[in-house]
C-alpha cells in the first residue's frame, strides 16, 4: 500500500510539471518580435561594418539568452551581406527594445555606398532576412533556431 501512494505521489507530480512545463511551451510560442530598426553603422573596412539593430520584443514568457546570432540579409533576392552577433538577453514579461552590435561582411557585388544609399533611404521593403541562433533558458540547456525569409518591412515603422 506504501509503495502504490509513492508511486501515486510520484505521478502527481510528474503530471504537475508537464503541465508547468505545457504552459511555458505555450507562452515561448507567444514571444514576438514587434518591430526591426538600425540605430546606427559604422564602417570598418570598404568590406565590413559594424552596426546595432534595435529589436522590439515582446516576451510573455520566461527569461532567455539568444547566442551565436547569424545570418543574411537580402533585398529582392539579392545577397547584402552576411551578419554575426553576440549574445541578447531577454529579460521574462516585458515588452522592450533591445540594443544588439553585430558585424556584416558585404556580399561581393555590393558596395558600402550601395548599403549606406539603402540605409539613408530608411525603408526595408523588399528586404528579408535568414537568421539562425542558439536560444538558452537560464541554466538550462539551448536549441538552434533557424529563420528563413523574414520580411523586414512588415517590422519597419
Amino acid at each position: 500500500m506504501k509503495v502504490l501512494r509513492k508511486i501515486g505521489v510520484f505521478l502527481a507530480l510528474v503530471a504537475g510539471l508537464l503541465a508547468v512545463s505545457g504552459c511555458a511551451v505555450t507562452k515561448i510560442r507567444e514571444i514576438r518580435l514587434t518591430n526591426v530598426g538600425v540605430k546606427y553603422i559604422v564602417p570598418t573596412s570598404s568590406r565590413s561594418l559594424d552596426a546595432v539593430l534595435l529589436l522590439g520584443i515582446d516576451n510573455p514568457s520566461i527569461s532567455f539568452t539568444a547566442q551565436d546570432v547569424s545570418g543574411v540579409v537580402k533585398q529582392y533576392g539579392r545577397e547584402l551581406g552576411k551578419f554575426t552577433a553576440g549574445e541578447l538577453p531577454v529579460q521574462a514579461k516585458s515588452v522592450q527594445v533591445y540594443e544588439l552590435p553585430c558585424t556584416v561582411a558585404l556580399s561581393e557585388k555590393v558596395s558600402l555606398l550601395d548599403l549606406l544609399a539603402i540605409a539613408a533611404r530608411r525603408s526595408m521593403e523588399g528586404m528579408t532576412a535568414d537568421v539562425k541562433l542558439r536560444v538558452s533558458l537560464k541554466g538550462g540547456k539551448g536549441t538552434v533556431l533557424t529563420f528563413n525569409g523574414i520580411d523586414l518591412a512588415q517590422f519597419s515603422e
